[in-house]
């Protein structure tokens, strides 16, 4: 894409897995942000779109598209590459939110680019798009207690403990990515990120 002919537009993934059966999920928290970005924007996600539930409106004072892949997660880079060329999204204007479990529950990390950390998801989307040069927010979500399995840990609801700590951390994940729309993504890396003492 010639960076004279890419649009203006925003294009904000959240990750997560459709259906009622997985909405409560650690797996999903990327899926819970955009709902409340949407919310901020007064839109609702009621177009599919090459295979994802698709929002647009303007956030941060930008155009923005947001963006659900109904592909389940490990294969979400199919519908992602396929969205971000149609609207003609420069690398450096698409912005992946996912859930780490690298990271303590709540705990927020913004960066330009960057390797997978083994999230199925973002290998799909780097191989899909051939490059891992985008931004990506991740939420942590901790790690999964004694022997269990993560990928049975990530597919668990959040405990209602939980439940109540990271319903205000995917807000001030919102709040990150409307940084990161209006004053950019070192600001918002700035204001976000938090080094573990």
């Amino acid at each position: 894409m010639n960076e004279d002919q890419a649009s203006d537009t925003y294009l904000i993934v959240g990750l997560g897995n459709p259906g009622r059966t997985y909405r409560g999920n650690r797996h999903n928290v990327g899926f819970m942000a955009l709902d409340i970005l949407a919310a901020r924007m007064k839109q609702g996600f009621s177009r599919l779109e090459h295979e994802s539930l698709v929002a647009e409106g303007e956030l941060g004072g930008k155009k923005v598209m947001l963006a659900k892949p109904q592909t389940f997660m490990n294969v979400s880079g199919a519908a992602l590459s396929r969205l971000a060329q149609l609207h003609d999204v420069p690398h450096t204007n698409l912005l992946v939110i996912s859930d780490d479990i690298d990271l303590p529950l709540g705990q927020l990390r913004l960066k330009p680019f960057g390797g997978t950390g083994g999230h199925k998801g973002l290998k799909s989307i780097q191989e899909q798009m051939g490059t891992q040069d985008f931004p990506r927010l991740r939420i942590g979500i901790g790690r999964p207690p004694g022997r269990t399995d993560p990928a049975d840990f990530v597919l668990d609801d959040f405990t209602e403990n939980e439940l109540r700590e990271i319903e205000i951390d995917i807000r001030r994940a919102a709040d990150c990515v409307l940084l990161f729309l209006s004053e950019g993504i070192q600001a918002a890396m700035t204001s976000f990120n938090r080094t573990a003492e």
